[in-house]
């Protein structure tokens, strides 16, 4: 090392080393106070009785027992088994949006007059919130008043009480979400489009492939990133599916549209709530479902990034 270079500071010597963490660091500080630091005080807090304001009572493992219906507990919790159920229900038909995101996608992916109208008629859900969604729809599926009732009485059929129907109430919120989680599914879709090389598709037309086949043996596998990030982000808004519900049922009838985020809600910090160890369980359970597919599709993209190699 030369004279001048160790005249140099530490900094200096390290610069390009260390100016990225440094930018870096505001963020990594607010993730760590914001998101990991909650993660572990909720698992901690799952392991008490906790009203949220006095001193915890260390239950250990009560408040899971509680849950699935272990120890001293006969049976699981029937809020808990509704709200597990109702979100695997999420989980199934949300995936829908998926295929409709695709779908959507390869339509607007042509070059016709006024494409761009197009695009932003089916872009417009993503940008509304949750919540007018959720009360677009509330409107939309009214026993009386309702555009949907309107739409059926107008063809000669019953008119249905959407919302008011335990078997059904699940459903008609599960579409609401559908409408806005498409339209995210779609952008994905359509930037994903962008990127397809034009190479592999005319060498797919040079040897025969059209229609279904080149859709799957030679656009598909280009979109896999695309298709990655929408499994992950719909999967996470189907569990986390606590706005809707919050807006057009708030967990009715009869609490059949209960979510585990409302569940955890409704025992936390609802009037009747304040049992924060017991919300906290719900949330660990909650946590571990999501880092599963999570983990599981990671590993999914890792194996197939090795298969590349």
């Amino acid at each position: 090392m030369s004279s001048a270079a160790k005249n140099q500071s530490w900094y200096k010597r390290n610069e390009i080393a260390v100016t990225p963490w440094l930018f870096l660091l505001p963020g990594i500080l607010f993730f760590a106070i914001y998101v990991i630091i909650p993660i572990f005080q909720s698992f901690w807090i799952s392991f008490h009785q906790w009203d949220g304001l006095g001193e915890k009572t260390w239950v250990g493992l009560g408040n899971y027992e509680r849950l699935i219906g272990f120890g001293e507990y006969d049976k699981p919790d029937r809020k808990f088994t509704v709200s597990f159920w109702n979100n695997v229900t999420w989980l199934i038909l949300y995936l829908l949006a998926i295929p409709l995101g695709l779908f959507i996608a390869l339509l607007l992916n042509q070059k016709v007059m006024g494409i761009r109208l197009y695009k932003s008629l089916f872009f417009f859900p993503f940008v509304l919130s949750q919540v007018v969604v959720g009360l677009v729809f509330s409107w939309f599926y009214l026993p009386k008043e309702g555009l949907l009732n309107a739409i059926l009485t107008t063809f000669g059929m019953e008119p249905v009480n959407i919302l008011g129907d335990p078997s059904t109430a699940t459903y008609g919120i599960i579409a609401a979400g559908l409408w806005p989680q498409t339209a995210y599914c779609m952008i994905l879709y359509l930037t994903g489009l962008n990127a397809v090389d034009p190479e592999q598709i005319e060498a797919g037309r040079l040897d025969g492939a059209k229609g279904g086949r080149m859709l799957w043996h030679v656009v598909l596998p280009q979109l896999k990133p695309a298709t990655f990030i929408a499994f992950v982000v719909t999967i996470i808004g189907a569990l986390r599916s606590f706005d809707f519900i919050a807006v057009m049922t708030n967990g009715g009838p009869f609490g059949s549209t209960r979510v585990l985020s409302f569940f955890m809600f409704e025992e936390s910090l609802s009037e009747f709530g304040f049992r924060m160890g017991y919300g906290a369980a719900i949330a660990v359970v909650l946590f571990f479902i999501m880092l599963f597919f999570i983990a599981y599709f990671l590993w999914s993209m890792y194996q197939d990034e090795r298969g590349k190699r």
